[in-house]
């Protein structure tokens, strides 16, 4: 085991932070409002030149679905299975969001027989 400690990457981590931000469809804006600041400071972030508080990044931890460790290093390695789930969740639903009131009913029921196919063969 190595004894040698990394520093933190903000421009990588920031690259993560943006990319699950856009994949849920969250503007900075609206997520500047949920950890109260601004959506400059969000696109600072992002861009690497700022970091984040301990409150700031435990609430955008919550927010974005992400492990801490996936937003500081990339490692997806600690993250739950529920935590898969959650963020693969989001990314279904952050996809639609797009979508108008007739694709989603037929989108709906693209799932609904999807999963019946799935349990009718497990």
């Amino acid at each position: 085991m190595s004894n040698e400690l990394k520093d933190i990457n903000r421009k990588e981590m920031g690259k993560r932070i943006r990319a699950r931000r856009e994949a849920l469809n969250i503007s900075r804006a609206e997520l500047g409002k949920r950890l109260s600041v601004t959506g400059k400071f969000i696109s600072d972030v992002e861009c690497g030149d700022k970091g984040l508080s301990l409150k700031n990044l435990y609430k955008l931890k919550q927010i974005l679905g992400l492990s801490v460790d996936y937003i500081l290093d990339g490692d997806e390695a600690y993250r739950s299975e529920e935590e898969e789930k959650q963020q693969i969740t989001e990314n279904i639903l952050g996809s639609l969001s797009v979508c108008s009131t007739k694709q989603l009913s037929c989108m709906e029921e693209i799932a609904r027989i999807y999963v019946e196919s799935i349990i009718d063969k497990g």
